[in-house]
């Protein structure tokens, strides 16, 4: 057994654990690294990265068929689908020597590749090691959630840690789940030209804002996704060559294979938490807004802690960890500008408030919506990239609450957003911006405009100009 003593322990080797490992180790703090499985977490191996490699794929194939519209005739794409996932591999293998063990340590990050568990408020052990820290950080991130379906565990599904791999093409994917992951899979798969059937109990995208989520939803179902919402799984079977759904209102589907997608839980299991006094609630391990736990000596981060499953949220919150434990600062999170991305085609971005919520928290009277339609935008006009939107929440006096949009970049449209709610912004300060024409960012300042353009050409204004005409 050999016995470590250091700065920091981090556990887990995801966004949060390895933002926060190079980080520390590079200000000048002895850290060492848990990391049971491999370097660069879900966000590396099975989430992020090769999703937006097979979202890439798929684009390609899709408009390999030319755009007759614009007097562009191509023809149905040859898919090759095991080499589509040949190129997923390449992709995340590109990138794995960022996140690898031999990087971490030449930054001085000392890392063990066993699982550790907490033998006291002060100490983990693995299997090999023991390691007594200053500090500990929890960062194992989350795994899906798979929910208790009768005759799901004795059939043969997918999540995202495994679909990825899987080199064979399915004739009919069903995918349980209309969250990001599966519509994201959804229009992959279609495009590749695979059945797709999305069921979703509830209704699909509900976080996002209904009316652009309404268009996405039009968009895919061109592209051949077929949508059941409403109507949860209640029986799954397993037969020797396919998978049969029963759905609650009794109707059936047959599919070669079967994608769950219904959400993810934090990863807490094995970790002996209760010996390291550190509570976990329902959503995941309990922390305060400065990142530390029910042991102020150890902190969590990223998905762990039940807060946004995103990898930068997970990034942004080893910044707050590194402030509170190097500079003894005491940062804390502000989830106020914390956006969003599904990275479909066309995208849907969101940032702050939604309409709902900013009326709940301000009520009515003091809360309007302003936009602008990329049927109105140039560039999107002449790519026909039109169905999509910008919709901002605004305050009476001028604060941008939210924004979402819906365009063929909207990861990028969002950005000046998140800055705007990030900093307490007016929308002003977007709409008197120069923006390059023709752009699809003029959408942006386009619907900031709108929020003036009713007080700008009331009767009111007209009659001031008349009066100032005079001089």
């Amino acid at each position: 057994m050999t016995h470590h003593n250091c700065d920091i322990c981090i556990i887990g080797g995801g966004s949060g654990g390895l933002s926060l490992a190079a980080g520390a180790a590079q200000l000048g703090a002895d850290v060492v690294l848990f990391e049971a499985s491999k370097m660069g977490g879900d966000c590396l191996n099975s989430g992020c990265v090769p999703s937006k490699a097979l979202l890439a794929a798929a684009k390609a194939a899709h408009y390999a068929k030319g755009a007759a519209s614009m007097g562009i005739y191509g023809s149905a794409p040859k898919i090759d689908f095991a080499a589509v996932k040949a190129h997923l591999a390449a992709v995340i293998d590109g990138i794995a020597p960022h996140d690898s063990v031999e990087r971490f340590e030449s930054l001085g990050v000392a890392v063990i590749s066993e699982h550790a568990s907490f033998t006291g408020r002060h100490e983990v052990v693995s299997k090999n090691h023991t390691v007594r820290a200053k500090y500990f950080v929890i960062a194992t991130g989350s795994q899906p959630a798979i929910p208790p379906i009768d005759g799901l565990a004795d059939t043969d599904f997918h999540t995202n840690e495994t679909i990825f791999a899987d080199p064979k093409k399915p004739n009919h994917l069903v995918i349980i789940g209309g969250g990001p992951i599966g519509i994201e899979m959804a229009q992959a798969h279609v495009r590749l030209g695979v059945q797709v059937t999305v069921v979703e109990a509830l209704s699909i995208m509900a976080r996002d804002d209904a009316e652009l989520v309404a268009r996405l939803k039009a968009r895919l179902q061109a592209d051949g996704v077929r949508f059941i919402e409403g109507i949860g799984v209640s029986k799954v079977r397993q037969t020797q060559n396919n998978i049969r759904l029963m759905l609650g209102d009794g109707t059936r589907l047959m599919a070669s294979h079967l994608l769950v997608a219904t959400g993810r839980r934090p990863v807490t299991d094995g970790m002996n938490l209760h010996a390291a006094g550190v509570d976990v609630g329902k959503a995941g391990i309990v922390t305060d807004r400065r990142l530390r736990t029910s042991n102020k000596r150890i902190f969590a981060i990223g998905d762990v802690t039940g807060r946004q499953q995103f990898t930068h949220v997970a990034a942004y919150h080893a910044g707050i960890c590194l402030r509170n434990i190097l500079f003894k600062l005491p940062a804390k999170i502000d989830d106020s500008a914390v956006p969003w991305v599904t990275y479909c085609d066309p995208e849907l971005a969101h940032v702050g408030l939604t309409y709902d919520d900013a009326v709940a928290s301000w009520g009515a009277d003091n809360v309007t919506v302003t936009r602008w339609d990329l049927a109105d935008n140039d560039r999107a006009r002449a790519e026909l990239h039109s169905t999509g939107m910008v919709r901002a929440t605004i305050h009476k006096n001028g604060q941008i609450l939210g924004a979402s949009i819906l365009a063929p970049a909207a990861g990028e449209m969002i950005q000046p957003w998140i800055l705007a709610i990030a900093n307490r912004r007016k929308i002003n300060s977007l709409a008197t911006m120069i923006a390059p024409y023709p752009t699809y960012g003029e959408a942006s300042k386009r619907a900031a405009g709108n929020f003036f353009t009713g007080k700008l050409f009331s009767p009111r204004t007209q009659k001031l100009v008349r009066f100032l005409l005079k001089f």
